[in-house]
């Protein structure tokens, strides 16, 4: 393989990786947080328990997120050299604030879990704001970057060289405040269903204690808040698309021919060599409201871009689907649990049953968003800047590099996986009955 598809596949690998960790970074805090809360509030022994064993699960996962995040960050370097010279002072503010946001995780995270007996109750809850808060804020800077990439702004460009640049501008950029907030309730409702979905799954095989319900509750209540708001920061970056990547939007709703009052398109199998879609279902006039407000708007074809600016509409279209119908799947079932919740009434088997095979949907919607983000993007690394081709490194052996990654995230996962099963064995017996 020549070094361009080896780099992009070492690079889809690395942030279909790392993006897990990042998920879980800005999620796991807010549940351990929450049932702490609970704990200062009620005085039930049970909330301490669950804040503790989420405590400890969150350090593992920052240990393994900051390995990956690392290895992430030597792959810019390394394969898309060209990339980090022309981007490099663009792109420096947002990544230094990140590192920064990323110290003081760490510093209170250590003394989170390290303060429960040796802090007062309140003192300690607070030393778990900032790892909740930063986590939260290293995710919405590194979004913020790639946010620049989108739509880039802020800079002239002589010589294949940034000069007159702004800055700010990757914070004035206006694609960041939209994605960044899609990106980060994606990684709340992620982890909010995944874990209950871990609870649900134990509720089923027996352990139905305490720890166990509040652990199911307060990570079904995140997830479903954060699934709910979710459609309407999707709509924001609809009509963001419409404006900055008209080539992204058409490829995602397999739209070929520029038309007035376009459908929205639900399913379906597009065809790019003849431009129709089979088996498709169309919304009458949705995407043109949705993506301008007026249902009779005009929404550029695909076919009206050059074919080598075109993405992958294959590739983004099915995986739009794939998150739409994942993320409207756990709204609904959010809201199902909800409704349950507040008539008080037991949640039963099926429930149980229903939030358990749920549990990767977020995650699976979280990947394939990305996806879109990404190869949507394509052929540019810096849309209408700079085309991805032309940043790759020379060298013909990345290969290699490529195997030593895919050997190092093997053994991040199942060093992860051996220590989080040590935890939860170690805590299984453990039912604090208040």
């Amino acid at each position: 393989m020549n070094p361009l598809t080896v780099a992009r596949a070492q690079m889809e690998l690395s942030l279909g990786f790392h993006i897990v960790f990042s998920a879980l970074g800005i999620g796991m805090p807010l549940l351990m947080l929450i049932a702490e809360a609970r704990f200062l509030r009620t005085g039930e022994e049970h909330y301490r328990s669950l804040a503790r064993v989420w405590g400890k699960a969150t350090a593992l996962l920052f240990v393994v997120g900051a390995v990956s995040g690392t290895a992430l960050s030597f792959e810019l370097g390394l394969l898309w050299p060209k990339f980090m010279a022309f981007a490099g002072p663009a792109l420096g503010p947002a990544f230094a604030l990140e590192g920064y946001a990323f110290l003081l995780e760490a510093i209170f995270l250590g003394l989170y879990l390290y303060g429960w007996d040796r802090l007062s109750p309140r003192a300690h809850w607070w030393t778990g704001v900032p790892v909740a808060v930063s986590g939260c804020v290293s995710g919405i800077l590194v979004v913020g970057a790639n946010a620049w990439m989108q739509s880039p702004r802020g800079f002239t460009a002589v010589g294949g060289k940034i000069v007159d640049l702004d800055p700010f501008a990757v914070f004035r950029n206006p694609s960041w405040i939209p994605l960044a907030a899609h990106s980060t309730f994606a990684c709340y409702t992620a982890v909010g269903f995944a874990v209950a979905g871990v609870y649900a799954f134990g509720m089923l095989r027996g352990r139905d204690g305490p720890r166990q319900r509040a652990g199911l509750t307060i990570a079904m209540a995140v997830g479903t808040i954060a699934g709910v708001l979710q459609p309407l920061t999707g709509d924001r970056l609809a009509k963001l698309l419409f404006h900055t990547q008209p080539a992204k939007l058409a490829a995602m709703e397999a739209h070929f021919h520029t038309e007035n009052g376009v459908g929205l398109l639900v399913g379906g199998i597009p065809d790019p060599a003849t431009g129709k879609v089979a088996y498709g279902l169309y919304l009458p006039k949705m995407l043109s409201f949705m993506s301008t407000g007026d249902f009779n708007a005009k929404i550029v074809g695909l076919w009206d871009f050059p074919p080598d600016q075109r993405p992958n509409v294959l590739v983004c279209h099915f995986a739009f689907q794939i998150m739409v119908a994942a993320g409207f799947g756990l709204a609904g079932l959010g809201a199902l649990w909800a409704l349950f919740a507040l008539r008080k009434k037991p949640i039963g088997t099926w429930m149980l049953r229903l939030i358990a095979l749920a549990a990767p949907l977020g995650f699976l919607a979280l990947e394939a968003g990305w996806f879109v983000t990404e190869v949507g993007r394509q052929p540019w690394i810096i849309h209408g800047v700079l085309r991805t081709a032309d940043a790759v490194t020379p060298r013909d052996d990345v290969m290699y590099t490529f195997i030593l990654y895919i050997a190092l995230y093997v053994g991040l996962a199942v060093a992860l996986v051996a220590l989080l099963r040590a935890l939860a064995r170690k805590y299984a017996d453990v039912e604090v009955v208040s």
